[in-house]
């Protein structure tokens, strides 16, 4: 259910709300509007009769059942977007968001060249594997907590924020120790203990969509996160598995949209991951901007040829910085679209 508050509701007639909501056997969750404080309850209790009870109080604007099986991270819980804090700039904001670095954190000069290379070219989050899930045993799976400490270093030489991937819930304390957005790759987006874990984390996380989830099962495994604490998600479309194999997945560059209307959580596009091909992700990475994406994910390696993982797929600086300097005049069209409302 979804509770609104009148505007001008005090304190004590929250708290009695929340009290009342609570005895009919839901849990709440309350979140201060820009002109109203919204009351989620989740549970299993007497809808009916809770919602006719809360209909009755002066205070309470509207109460209504949310329709939707993902709750918090609904639009009908919350429609001013979610903007999450990361280092010196915001994802969901006023700004477009760059996530740049190499698939696999290989050497410090490797990792310190690259945050350099993402940093000089409006770069804002570096991303680098300390730990790798990959389908062959045989490839390279990570540095592990040393590959931690270099993209830490790396980032906070060059002022970048820093973002990896953790696989485990054992790994997830150390792995947000040294980093400021906790990545869930897409084959553990229905790891629902992993998703449990990092709900009860204070950092952000970004959330992959599988290779065959649906729109639907990205948003279930959002609110496992949300609902045990942590409100902090973002949405990355990375591209899913089709009967296509001139490209290593297919970006639903649609699901922008269609997320935007179903819930507030901003949403990244991955042109490396969807493409595989580096002369390919110049192209996509425009139509990320076009289509009102709130960031992106992209690889660059100082020698893709030698990179120990994912080298077809990753830019050579050169190449990142020829991408965001062709990026310039279709974010000036993302930044004036940006000031109108997306439809709830």
């Amino acid at each position: 259910m979804i509770i609104s508050m009148k505007l001008g509701a005090t304190k004590e007639q929250i708290e009695d709300i929340c009290k009342r909501i609570e005895d009919f056997g839901y849990r709440v969750h309350s979140i201060q509007g820009e002109e109203r404080v919204v009351i989620a309850a989740v549970g299993t209790g007497d809808v009916t009769h809770c919602l006719e009870s809360l209909r009755s109080y002066d205070s309470v604007e509207s109460a209504v059942r949310i329709s939707a099986p993902y709750k918090f991270v609904s639009r009908q819980y919350r429609l001013d977007r979610t903007q999450i804090a990361v280092g010196n700039t915001v994802v969901g904001g006023d700004e477009f968001v760059v996530i740049a670095g190499p698939c696999s954190v290989e050497t410090e000069e490797q990792i310190m060249a690259t945050a350099e290379a993402v940093a000089s070219a409006g770069g804002k989050v570096l991303r680098g594997g300390a730990y790798k899930p990959r389908t062959s045993p045989y490839d390279f799976q990570g540095l592990e907590e040393e590959g931690l400490k270099l993209l830490r270093k790396a980032g906070d030489a060059h002022g970048l924020a820093v973002i990896t991937e953790v696989m485990t819930v054992t790994n997830v304390n150390l792995v947000a120790e040294y980093t400021d957005i906790l990545q869930i790759g897409a084959r553990n987006v229905q790891n629902f203990p992993l998703l449990k874990a990092v709900g009860r984390v204070d950092r952000p996380v970004m959330l992959k969509r599988g290779l065959s989830s649906t729109i639907k099962e990205l948003l279930l495994s959002a609110e496992y996160v949300v609902s045990h604490g942590n409100p902090n998600v973002i949405l990355c479309e990375r591209g899913i598995r089709t009967f296509e194999t001139e490209t290593r997945n297919v970006l639903d560059i649609q699901a922008v949209p269609v997320l935007n209307k179903l819930t507030h959580l901003p949403v990244v596009l991955d042109p490396a991951h969807s493409s595989g091909k580096r002369d390919l992700i110049p192209q996509i990475a425009c139509a990320c901007v076009a289509i009102g994406a709130d960031g992106m994910m992209v690889e660059t390696h100082p020698n893709p040829e030698s990179a120990w993982s994912d080298g077809p797929q990753s830019l050579t600086f050169d190449g990142f910085k020829k991408m965001m300097d062709g990026l310039k005049p279709y974010l000036q069209i993302w930044q004036a679209n940006r000031a109108v409302a997306v439809p709830s």
